[in-house]
């Protein structure tokens, strides 16, 4: 398939780079990002380190949750990182973020005016969308009887150990408040609590095979486990190497989000990383990454050439079925909410009950 294909490119571009390497008794250019797992075509890496001999740190981190808490304990040396939505506004309201200059950014024109001055960051100063999608169930159609079009799944003791729940706050307890028919931005103690309840009523009953982020790959496609939830462009990926694979977006609504590209406060290598966001963001390497990732680029060039793209690079039309289920049409969108920043007394609520719900004990 096609991830194969650009797996042996990649390695065979990082043997002729290893190959290459040499001391030159000069200082080296760096820049130190953070990303999440699965979300890069790695030889996007290789083609930037050969064009600006700029030498790319790559590192990955699980949930937002984890990534701000490396961040606060110290210790990291991260220039660029790619939160979530909800995540930046936090990060801008702790002054954590440096402000970009966009001059150096001028592939910056190229996102789409729908991607730009969202709620997390309405001035655009701080902000580069990388990607954008939603969150949905995964369901193997041959481990279950009818198909599955709503969050009660997730909850539903008829699949007893057969349940992947995402093994983060802000996705699990929002899986819940949705299927509650609460907003997922509610500040309120009864429904966050109502939603907390459903969680552990579930686990007691033993709903849960596993609490999983990127361990829903290997446990999807192997058959494994009977539903999940996770990110459209990762179940696209899933589906590769398991057909028998579904994705919905539920009837009650889900999450729409962008993760975007910001850089540190802290940053030592600040010129590096926006070159880095720079070339991220043109068409050339967001067309790339998009066919090897799966998630919808919020460049518009990128997104509206990808069809063609595939069918050249592949010999064959793509299934406009996928494509919609990576880059969702607005009428779903229009059902989902994005994630908005909570103040901190929601905050520390969300830690409290994902604390007494023993996930990480």
């Amino acid at each position: 398939m096609k991830k194969a294909f650009s797996l042996i490119l990649t390695l065979s571009l990082s043997a002729g780079l290893l190959a290459g390497c040499s001391g030159s008794g000069t200082e080296k250019r760096v820049v130190n990002v953070c990303s999440w797992g699965e979300y890069i075509d790695e030889s996007l890496i290789q083609q930037f380190e050969e064009a600006t001999g700029i030498e790319v740190n790559y590192q990955t981190s699980p949930s937002n949750e984890e990534l701000y808490s490396s961040l606060t304990l110290g210790g990291t040396s991260y220039d660029v990182i790619v939160p979530s939505d909800y995540m930046i506004s936090q990060l801008i309201e702790e002054d954590m973020l440096q402000p970009l200059d966009y001059d150096k950014i001028p592939n910056f024109s190229k996102i789409a005016d729908r991607f730009k001055n969202l709620s997390y960051d309405p001035e655009n100063l701080y902000t580069v969308p990388y990607t954008w999608g939603t969150l949905g169930i995964i369901y193997n159609s041959t481990m279950v009887d009818q198909p599955i079009t709503s969050w009660d799944a997730m909850f539903d003791p008829q699949y007893a150990d057969q349940v992947l729940m995402i093994n983060n706050s802000r996705d699990a307890l929002g899986i819940a408040l949705m299927d509650l028919g609460y907003s997922v931005n509610t500040d309120s103690e009864e429904e966050l609590r109502a939603a907390y309840d459903l969680l552990a009523e579930a686990k007691k009953a033993g709903v849960y095979q596993a609490w999983v982020m990127d361990e829903v790959f290997d446990k999807m496609e192997a058959g494994e486990a009977a539903v999940a939830t996770y990110y459209a462009g990762d179940y696209l990926s899933m589906l590769e190497n398991n057909e028998n694979l579904v994705y919905v977006v539920p009837e009650e609504g889900s999450n729409w989000f962008v993760d975007a590209m910001c850089i540190l406060k802290n940053a030592e290598n600040v010129d590096e990383a926006h070159e880095w966001i720079n070339f991220m963001a043109s068409t050339d390497a967001s067309l790339k990454n998009m066919d090897y990732i799966w998630y919808a680029s919020p460049n518009q060039e990128a997104l509206d050439s990808y069809p063609d793209y595939y069918e050249e690079t592949y010999g064959e039309p793509l299934d406009m079925e996928r494509y919609e289920i990576m880059a969702a049409p607005q009428e779903v969108l229009d059902r989902c909410e994005a994630y908005l920043v909570r103040p901190v007394d929601t905050r520390t609520l969300y830690n409290d009950l994902w604390t007494d719900l023993g996930i990480l004990s």
